[in-house]
């Protein structure tokens, strides 16, 4: 992908061509996005720790702890009960790290879609804001920020999530990270990935020249991205929902796959989610062998 310099959309509006200049730099925009992720994490953690942890705090190095372990997110619902307040609290947590892990690999698409607008536009087409594109793609990853919600709850309430929304189960965990494995290799993954990684040939035979098209566009994309990401994106029920490290290095993966890093590095990424599986399943196992401390 070429800086942002290279490309100029004169022919948009202010805005549009500005947003076309932010996705020219995908890499870019991903250290945005896990910078202000883990700048509202140490912001929880402060307030949390000022309501909490009384005059002393907690100190630097247990602050370093809570960041980087899989119980960040933390005491949301005291005792595990989920009220109204709950509800939104998780909602609004899982919204936001679509939106951080998800704008980034959305970059090829939405610069695509700009770039063939501005074409149009030199031409004096009628064309629409790249905005409403990515207002559509970015509902369907609403609409699964809130299905994760729903998951979350009833995984909570099966007692596989603990209250500060980290697994208390291995095989749990390690059934999560080699059903993810798997998926990598299914006909569906790469199909979805296919249109994800090359989105000029879907813009040219579907494009549209109304709002409501244009939107409808921006579904279709998100529905795509979603078979590509979804079983990746649920790993994080396995390694704490709210742990930072791992939201920024599974949104590096999932950006690095529709920038077209080709089918090696997809099936890589299988093979280490299905190992990480084995050693957790392997791990719960053997803690529970008979004769062992449990």
């Amino acid at each position: 992908m070429t800086e942002a310099a290279d490309h100029n959309l004169p022919h948009l509006s202010r805005a549009a061509s500005r947003l076309g200049a932010v996705f020219a730099r995908p890499k870019g925009l991903a250290v945005v996005c896990v910078i202000a992720l883990v700048g509202l994490g140490w912001l929880y953690l402060g307030l949390m720790t000022a309501s909490m942890a009384g005059p002393g705090g907690i100190g630097i190095s247990g602050a370093w702890d809570a960041l980087c372990g899989s119980t960040f997110g933390v005491a949301l619902m005291p005792d595990g009960v989920w009220g109204v307040s709950g509800f939104a609290l998780v909602a609004l947590m899982w919204g936001a790290m679509t939106l951080a892990m998800m704008l980034p690999s959305a970059s090829p698409m939405i610069l695509t879609y700009a770039e063939i607008a501005d074409t149009a536009a030199r031409k004096g087409e009628e064309v629409v804001s790249p905005f409403v594109l990515a207002g559509g793609y970015m509902l369907i990853w609403f609409g699964f920020a809130a299905a994760a919600t729903v998951a979350q709850y009833a995984l909570t309430r099966a007692a596989l999530l603990d209250p500060s929304m980290a697994s208390v189960s291995g095989l749990f965990s390690g059934a999560i990270f080699i059903a993810a494995g798997v998926y990598q290799f299914s006909a569906l993954k790469h199909a979805c990935l296919r249109q994800c990684q090359s989105p000029f040939p879907f813009f040219f035979a579907n494009w549209a020249t109304t709002p409501r098209g244009v939107f409808k566009l921006g579904l279709r994309q998100g529905l795509l991205c979603l078979g590509c990401c979804w079983a990746m994106m649920l790993v994080m029920f396995a390694v704490g929902i709210m742990n930072v490290l791992w939201m920024a290095g599974l949104g590096i993966v999932m950006t690095l796959e529709k920038m077209g890093t080709g089918k090696r590095f997809t099936y890589a990424i299988g093979v280490a989610l299905i190992a990480a599986g084995a050693v957790f399943i392997g791990a719960s196992v053997l803690a529970h062998w008979p004769g062992r401390a449990i």
